[in-house]
């Protein structure tokens, strides 16, 4: 048998950050194989799309949009044609009323009404006039953009509701990187001019017609087809290491037909991590000093569920989704998986509605059956007025754990340990949302991955600091490097 002399770089995880390091790592050298290992059945993370009896659905919604062109060069390399342009309609549910997001100035004046208009108003220019000079959580972050009155309405209850912790206690890097670059001013201005040019509110975007899961099932493909590995069901329980350097991997794997799972020791030259950075300081043998355990012990995150229900009759609203910021519901958002793409359903005479919940596991919400799930979100569309509870007819329900990190009084700290523990390893990097801690979109992910990969071929790019900037939500662009540096130049212009 010819032997391959090709050199293994693991892969932990096959998720967006980690299936892009494959294909990079492929597309740039064929002196290399990657092996991908991933613990579920899937690929594609929380990006992937579920199915059932027929119909496709997300774990959230994923817009195809970005403005790091190599990301979206491979978007269209592994897809082709297989995107559609879709327009964007999401509202916020407030007070009983929808309200258009992005603001539409008379429908917001309508719904609001003059007098409370006024008070919004008179509040954001009294925080123009005296902001909080430092910025340190979210709710200070808001106001100086927003003023108190509108972060009170629209902002306070919300982001409670979606990290089940006051919003004091979330760092100010969490709506730096989410809310981006917006203001109030810009925002009222935005609904004047018809002016976008926000990522927060896109009016249209890019979407493989099957769903996000088909751009990394295609991916998973590609890279096979070219001779890397692709291993489901395997879950890396062990991260083994000499000194500063890794040496190999300890992977478990499971069978569908319920025989043990088997351990098996998969050695590479260079590793690349996507999992949980809780999970991967754990997994290291022998561990890490001390304070790099107490350090990721420090890491939060908050779960995740959604239920999907199929309804008897077409679409209860045209929207891609809806935020739900009433407190008298537990659902955080309402999505439409129709007005994403009409592909996603096998019947067009019904409607597939996903259900949101942001949970911990063990809590309330995590812990009721399916049974129970299907009742509460059949029950709480008849409340918010978009269905009856008695049009459903189906109903599938997905619990995500870890979907979001979370940006707490601790992470930072804890995070600039780990940070500096990790660089130390001489052949190992870490990438991706839970990679590195940070609520990355999925193109964010995807650039930490190439650069990750450039690494191994002998570049010097700083795969931590992917989404940090915050001029990057005015106009970021990767540019080319001067010739022989091996280091992207990043543009604010």
């Amino acid at each position: 048998m010819k032997q391959d002399k090709r050199s293994p770089v693991v892969v932990i995880g096959g998720g967006p950050a980690g299936l892009t390091a494959a294909y990079e790592l492929q597309k740039r050298s064929c002196r290399h194989k990657p092996l991908v290992y991933e613990a579920s059945d899937m690929v594609g993370g929380i990006s992937r799309t579920e199915s059932n009896n027929g119909y496709r659905f997300d774990i959230g919604g994923h817009r195809f949009f970005t403005k790091v062109k190599e990301v979206e060069e491979m978007w269209h390399e592994v897809l082709k044609d297989d995107f559609i342009t879709v327009p964007r309609l999401s509202r916020i549910y407030y007070r009983e009323k929808f309200f258009d997001y992005p603001l539409k100035l008379f429908n917001a004046l309508t719904n609001i009404g003059p007098y409370e208009s006024m008070r919004i108003l008179l509040s954001y220019f009294k925080w123009q006039v005296r902001p909080y000079r430092k910025e340190e959580n979210f709710e200070e972050w808001v106001i100086n953009r927003f003023g108190g009155r509108l972060y009170m309405h629209f902002f306070r209850s919300y982001t409670q509701k979606v990290w089940g912790i006051n919003p004091k206690d979330i760092r100010a890097d969490w709506a730096a990187q989410r809310i981006k670059n917006l203001s109030l001013f810009k925002a009222v201005w935005n609904a004047i001019s018809g002016a976008n040019d926000t990522t927060s509110l896109i009016e249209e975007f890019q979407y493989p017609r099957l769903g996000p899961g088909m751009m990394w099932e295609k991916t998973q493909s590609l890279v096979e087809e070219k001779g890397g590995e692709v291993h489901l069901r395997s879950e890396v329980i062990k991260v083994n290491r000499e000194g500063n350097r890794v040496t190999s991997i300890d992977v478990k794997h499971w069978h569908e037909d319920g025989r043990e799972p088997v351990i098996e020791r998969v050695e590479g030259e260079h590793f690349v991590n996507s999992m949980a950075l809780r999970d991967l300081i754990h997994s290291f043998d022998p561990p890490p000093p001390p304070e790099v355990v107490e350090a990721a012990n420090k890491l939060k995150y908050r779960d995740f569920l959604i239920v999907t229900l199929v309804l008897d009759h077409a679409d209860p609203f045209r929207d891609n989704w809806i935020y739900i910021h009433s407190p008298k519901v537990k659902v955080g958002r309402i999505q439409n998986f129709r007005a994403w793409s009409k592909e996603m359903l096998p019947d067009q005479n019904t409607a597939s509605i996903g259900m949101e919940y942001f949970c911990q596991q063990g809590d309330g919400l995590w812990s009721m059956s399916n049974t129970e799930l299907r009742e509460l979100a059949s029950k709480e569309l008849e409340q918010l007025g978009l269905a009856k509870a008695t049009d459903v007819i189906d109903a599938a329900i997905i619990r995500q754990p870890k979907a979001y990190p979370v940006y707490d009084g601790e992470y930072r700290e804890a995070l600039d340990v780990l940070e500096e523990w990790i660089l130390g390893l001489e052949n190992f990097q870490t990438v991706g949302r839970n990679g590195l801690h940070r609520y990355n979109n999925q193109d964010h992910s995807m650039l930490s991955a190439m650069y990750a990969a450039r690494n191994i071929l002998g570049e010097k790019n700083d795969v931590w600091n992917v989404n940090v900037e915050r001029s990057y939500h005015e106009e970021f662009e990767v540019k080319d490097a001067p010739k022989g540096s091996g280091k992207p130049v990043l543009a604010a212009e």
